[in-house]
C-alpha cells in the first residue's frame, strides 16, 4: 500500500501548540487519530498499573513500539493496536472525528 507524503512526518509533528499528546493538532484526520489513541493507551496501561514493560510482555508488542506510539512518534498499525487492545482488554482505536 502506497504511504504518499501523509506519513512523512510522525504523528506528534501535526501538534500547533502544547506538548504531545494533549496538544493542539493541525487538521489531520490521521495525526489527531494517533494523538487520541495514545491518549487512551495511556490512559488504559495506567488502569492496569502495568508498566510498558509489562504491556510488552503481555500483548508482545516490542517496548520500543509502543513507547513510539505513546510519544506520538509512530503510525501504530492495525496488528499493533490490536494485540495492545486484547492485552489490556480495553478499546483503543478512537474512531471517527466528525
Amino acid at each position: 500500500m502506497p504511504q504518499g507524503d501523509a506519513r512523512s512526518l510522525p504523528p506528534r509533528a501535526y501538534c500547533v501548540s502544547g506538548a504531545w499528546p494533549e496538544a493542539v493538532m493541525e487538521e489531520h484526520h490521521g495525526a489527531r487519530v494517533a494523538r487520541a489513541l495514545a491518549l487512551k493507551l495511556r490512559a488504559a496501561i495506567d488502569r492496569k498499573g502495568w508498566t510498558v514493560a509489562e504491556l510488552s510482555r503481555n500483548s508482545g508488542v516490542a517496548r520500543y513500539t509502543i513507547s513510539k506510539a505513546l510519544n506520538g512518534e509512530a503510525w501504530p498499525d492495525l496488528l499493533t493496536i490490536a494485540n495492545l487492545e486484547k492485552a489490556l482488554e480495553a478499546d483503543l482505536w478512537p474512531g471517527r472525528e466528525v
